[in-house]
């Protein structure tokens, strides 16, 4: 009898010690945006930043050479990478959050909705991301050897480039060099849009989600990765691209409110205009997207599991405050029974 009850209160004991709350260690990666790479010191300091704040272990994750590749190499491709190098990392096998800057936003979702087997994302943090799509060409400062992307009717290049502004009556592409002020070369394009759209996209990674609201037939048509990560295409849905993006723990989206970079810049938030029409502009809440939930964008919202947020400042421009408060708490480690982690004893 007294064996008996000292067997019981052990596994008392051991139940209640097993489902005591104790942290586990989730590691984060970060994808950076265009004309940028991990090596740069705004990159890596803040991935170091945000390391320190949330003692959470963060990398940040590569796409080919860096900058030049975040151009030039197409989105598809770039998340393929993200996914065959995301597998290899074994202290993310477990599980891991995302953090991911402008461009960076579409590789990364690349990753979370296209990757098969790969391991879970529990949080995923958007920095300024263009998920809804750019409607014009963004105001950019150039650097020694710049591509500038001119599809629309009216090309604004930065004033110290030493070109003046372009006008034509068709969409174009153009290169041009910094160092002098020469033009490489200038190839125009006087076919449809979508005829652009369709050369551009193997070339030029930002052509991938220009969505011009006005041309929604030849986008839904020709445009080869947004439509696709969105599931825009009334044919073509995907509901595994909807579970796994419905599967993470907390989508955190930061609009930033002086961005002009991301053009509307609620498409940080999936916000967007109507189909044929550029205005007016809509709330996350009033698309289809959302009220479709093409991608279970509304489901992750009904489960309290978005979190929409404003935060002044130009693209990209976060004060330490606000990555505090709006950031961090999505990398500190993750609360965990020790009966997840420890073996059942036999008794």
């Amino acid at each position: 009898m007294e064996k008996s009850f000292q067997k019981s209160a052990l596994i008392v004991t051991l139940t209640l010690f097993f489902f005591i709350p104790v942290s586990i260690s989730v590691p984060f990666i970060l994808f950076h945006g265009i004309r940028d790479q991990c090596s740069n010191g705004g990159v890596s300091s803040f991935v170091q930043l945000l390391s320190n704040l949330s003692s959470s272990h963060g990398s940040c994750l590569e796409i080919g050479n860096g900058e030049q590749d975040s151009v030039t190499m197409p989105l598809t491709q770039q998340a393929s990478v993200a996914c065959e190098k995301v597998k290899q990392m074994k202290d993310l096998s477990q599980g891991y959050n995302i953090v991911a800057q402008s461009q960076g936003n579409l590789v990364a979702r690349g990753l979370i909705e296209f990757c098969d087997n790969a391991p879970p994302v529990f949080n995923y943090i958007s920095l300024g991301g263009p998920h809804a799509g750019i409607s014009d060409i963004p105001k950019c400062n150039v650097s020694s050897l710049s591509i500038t992307i001119g599809l629309f009717y009216t090309l604004r290049v930065a004033e110290n480039s030493g070109l003046h502004r372009l006008r034509t009556s068709k969409p174009f592409l153009f290169f041009f060099s910094n160092q002098d002020s020469k033009p490489l070369s200038i190839h125009y394009y006087y076919p449809s849009l979508a005829t652009s759209l369709m050369t551009l996209q193997d070339h030029i990674a930002p052509s991938g989600y220009i969505k011009i609201p006005t041309d929604i037939k030849d986008y839904l048509e020709h445009s080869k990765y947004l439509p696709k990560i969105n599931n825009e295409r009334p044919n073509e849905r995907n509901t595994t691209f909807k579970d796994r993006f419905t599967s993470l723990h907390n989508l955190v989206l930061v609009m930033f409110e002086g961005d002009a970079v991301v053009i509307p810049k609620e498409s940080s938030w999936f916000g967007y205009y109507p189909d044929g029409a550029s205005t007016p502009l809509l709330s996350p809440q009033q698309t289809k997207l959302y009220t479709e939930d093409w991608i279970g964008l509304k489901t992750l919202d009904a489960a309290r599991k978005v979190k929409f947020v404003s935060v002044p400042g130009e693209h990209l421009r976060i004060a330490q405050d606000d990555v505090v408060k709006h950031v961090v708490p999505y990398l500190k480690n993750q609360p965990a029974s020790m009966s997840e982690d420890l073996e059942i004893l036999h008794l």
